[in-house]
């Protein structure tokens, strides 16, 4: 059943910290702050768009 009603702010939320999870992996083994935190806001957006579209 396709659920008409979905909530963007918990899908970005819950991508957001998927994303997150492997970004902070990644900063810690010396990548960019910035480039993480870049990284995780285009992964969360895509995420939350393919959800919605799809």
């Amino acid at each position: 059943m396709h659920n008409v009603q979905k909530d963007w702010l918990g899908a970005f939320v819950i991508a957001a910290l998927g994303a997150g999870v492997i970004t902070s992996f990644a900063v810690s083994q010396g990548q960019d702050p910035f480039v993480g935190l870049g990284i995780t806001a285009f992964a969360s957006v895509a995420a939350v768009l393919f959800d919605h579209l799809c």
